[in-house]
């Protein structure tokens, strides 16, 4: 008698007591398994690190919440992601404890890094919103584009677009408006 291999899911909690990630790479959990990811490169870490400035500016002087990146977020017992940057309003920051976020957060933003497409449009588009966020921004660096979703009753629908030195709004931050030209590498003079 043969028997058929038999895959054995790690959980959520195995997969916290991994610890920190070795480094030059990024690890997360999908659906059991671990998941290997180079680090960023340039364009993604300058668009990442010009966006949670501009954010937090914005956030900061109007009291609004927080915006912080790179944390674990429980989303269901064999999945553990890491937006790129995430918010939380006010309101809801007591809500938070020191560890891996298990709660949803108002807004996630992934910056795509070449290969992290499909993760970030499809897999992310459809774990996000089943984990509840209400908001999700895609920011594209080698396209220059950035989306907005809003999450309706079965999926995220969207709210607003950008490309290459368009100034865009998106919600839940409907009074910023964001020069897309400030994220792309090599800066602006």
């Amino acid at each position: 008698m043969t028997l058929a291999p038999h895959r054995i899911k790690m959980t959520a909690d195995q997969y916290l007591q991994l610890g920190e990630d070795p480094p030059g790479i990024r690890l997360e959990l999908v659906d059991g398994e671990v998941t290997v990811a180079a680090s960023p490169a340039t364009a993604h870490a300058f668009a990442l690190s010009q966006l949670f400035f501009i954010l937090s500016q914005h956030i900061k002087a109007k009291r609004l919440g927080v915006i912080m990146s790179d944390t674990d977020h429980v989303l269901t017992p064999f999945d553990v992601r890491r937006p790129d940057l995430y918010y939380f309003t006010a309101e809801r920051l007591r809500q938070l404890t020191n560890g891996p976020i298990r709660i949803h957060p108002d807004l996630a933003i992934e910056v795509i890094s070449p290969g992290s497409e499909k993760t970030d449009r499809v897999d992310k588009f459809t774990q996000y919103h089943d984990f509840g966020i209400p908001f999700y921004w895609i920011v594209d660096p080698q396209s220059r584009t950035a989306k907005a979703f809003k999450s309706g009753r079965r999926k995220y629908t969207a709210t607003g677009s950008g490309k290459n030195a368009d100034t865009v709004s998106f919600p839940p931050f409907p009074d910023l408006k964001i020069d897309l030209a400030e994220l792309w590498w090599p800066p602006k003079p």
